[in-house]
């Protein structure tokens, strides 16, 4: 298995918190293609993931204590969506930290947006695990709480803004077909086309369908918008 570098006080640093269980760090850090015998951070993404949801409502609820449930939720989802968690990554320089395969290293797996959104996840639950909820609401709060105040109005439903986009120009309204799905039973991945009358049908893959049409969605209107 390949990483580039061995962590160090510098990626703490960025971190915002220091971790002293190495094991279940390196386990976080380790993708399914450099892992021998074991999953590598997978399991610990499911827990990340729980974990982050639960830490980001209430950042959320604490934050704005006016809105409804329904704004409420666009933020949360605008906030724990792969992307989102993929600049994070970035920003601490996480993908020079993961233990890849050589194959997955050189096929670009450091800026992959799913393995570096993944990861963050993982990390999440190792520092949970050690740190407790205080400690992860602190990683979310240093690391999304700028992105959840540069964000002054709710963010609006991709799939929502396409359909308003396209029925404001009397065209017809998207569709979404499930393509696969693939990934373990606790962690799979789905990928959903959408297709656009007069368009090349565009696929993008998510935790859930409905992430997955989001995304989707979202990549469709920035095509017709480009």
């Amino acid at each position: 298995m390949v990483s580039s570098k061995d962590v160090d006080k510098a990626f703490f640093d960025a971190l915002g918190i220091e971790l002293k269980d190495k094991c279940t760090l390196k386990r976080a850090l380790s993708h399914r293609s450099a892992a021998s015998g074991w999953s590598g951070y997978e399991r610990l993404e499911f827990q990340g993931d729980r974990v982050l949801g639960l830490a980001v409502a209430d950042m959320l609820l604490e934050s704005y204590r006016e809105e409804n449930e329904g704004e409420i939720a666009k933020r949360h989802a605008a906030l724990v969506q792969r992307q989102t968690l993929a600049d994070v990554a970035r920003d601490i320089g996480l993908g020079d930290y993961i233990f890849l395969s050589e194959g997955e290293d050189s096929s670009g797996g450091r800026d992959n947006p799913a393995i570096l959104g993944d990861v963050v996840e993982s990390l999440l639950a190792a520092i949970y695990r050690e740190g407790g909820m205080d400690a992860a609401r602190a990683f979310v709060l240093k690391h999304l709480g700028p992105r959840m105040e540069a964000c002054s109005a709710p963010p609006r439903d991709p799939k929502t803004s396409l359909q308003e986009w396209l029925q404001a120009r009397g065209r017809p309204l998207p569709e979404y077909n499930l393509v696969d799905r693939n990934g373990p039973d606790h962690a799979p991945i789905f990928t959903v086309a959408v297709q656009v009358d007069g368009e090349k049908p565009l696929h993008a893959d998510g935790k859930s369908k409905r992430a997955a049409e989001q995304v989707a969605a979202e990549r469709m209107l920035e095509r017709l918008t480009a």
